[in-house]
């Protein structure tokens, strides 16, 4: 069990390392599709937190009860499978939320939005954002470069 584990990790690095990361990420079944954007100033921005989509917890137990089966013997290991997969959730469910702002935005249009911006772009009041939007989702905020900023 401890070799597989071992393989698996070994395997997911590797893949991991494959992965370019230039650029934005679009989603695999939406890339090819029509988007729409809208340009405008944010006017105010505040942080806040997306909690976990239920994603995290999940993967985080299942991992747990993995490693938790591999310690203790007889009863014990019963008990050690259901503390890792508790212990998982909890540390998975943590380690999903992200951080986000939402931001105010006046749209060049005269139109206020509120939207939500997940990612590493810190704004700021005054800067100059590019939405991209799908439908009614937001998939990209991104600040123009004549932002004072």
């Amino acid at each position: 069990m401890r070799s597989f584990l071992i393989v698996a990790t070994a395997l997911m690095l590797v893949l991991g390392g494959c992965a370019t990361r230039q650029g934005a990420d679009y989603d695999g079944r939406t890339y090819r599709q029509v988007k729409h954007y809208l340009v405008g100033v944010v006017v105010e921005e505040r942080p806040v937190r997306i909690s976990d989509d239920g994603s995290g917890a999940f993967i985080g137990a299942l991992i747990g009860a993995i490693f938790g089966s591999t310690v203790g013997r007889g009863p014990g290991r019963g008990l050690a499978t259901l503390g890792g997969g508790l212990a998982g959730a909890y540390v998975g469910g943590a380690a999903g939320q992200s951080n986000a702002q939402e931001l105010t935005v006046r749209l060049d249009s005269g139109e206020h939005i509120v939207i939500v911006a997940k990612g590493e772009l810190r704004f700021l009041p005054g800067d100059r954002v590019k939405i991209i939007k799908q439908g009614n989702t937001v998939e990209r905020v991104d600040r123009l470069p004549n932002s004072p900023y």
